[in-house]
């Protein structure tokens, strides 16, 4: 490659460290994961990766299907305004209500309609088939196995 007339040489970054590494590699992981989930939600049920995640923690929440909006900003997890966009999509969709909490009128809870549950629960088996199917797929690549192996671990508590 020729010099550039003028340009200081600069010194070489190094290369990244076995921890940069995995990192990455995880991160590809999820972007792939992302990707496929998807694509195969919005073509099978008409709904996004986060739209199926917010209703899936809402369903799963231990408060009868209801959180606060913050609760459902850590769980999926998104910064406050897209979580205020996302919810105002799936309650002008029928799939979530929101409410001012009767204690604190500053407190806004979403909760989970019965046509969020039942979209959610028939999305499930789409988004854990495709997960399976990138895991699957993962298992043959090097950087990418150990992360596949740890989330196959009987170890990892469910959150």
């Amino acid at each position: 490659m020729p010099k550039i007339r003028g340009a200081r040489a600069q010194a070489r970054v190094e290369l990244p460290t076995e921890l940069e590494q995995r990192w990455q590699a995880l991160r590809r992981l999820q972007g792939r994961a992302d990707d496929a989930a998807e694509r195969a939600l919005q073509s099978a049920h008409g709904i996004s990766v986060s739209e199926y995640m917010a209703l899936a923690a809402l369903a799963y929440s231990d408060d009868d299907g209801h959180l606060r909006q913050q609760e459902l900003a850590d769980a999926i997890p998104l910064n406050h305004s897209s979580v205020s966009r996302l919810v105002a999509r799936l309650e002008n969709s029928g799939l979530t209500e929101r409410y001012l909490c009767q204690t604190d009128r500053r407190g806004v809870y979403t909760q989970i309609t019965q046509r969020g549950r039942t979209l959610v629960e028939n999305a499930r088996q789409t988004y854990l088939k495709t997960l399976q199917n990138i895991f699957d797929d993962a298992r043959d690549d090097p950087a990418l196995s150990p992360h596949v192996a740890n989330l196959n671990s009987p170890d990892i508590p469910s959150a």
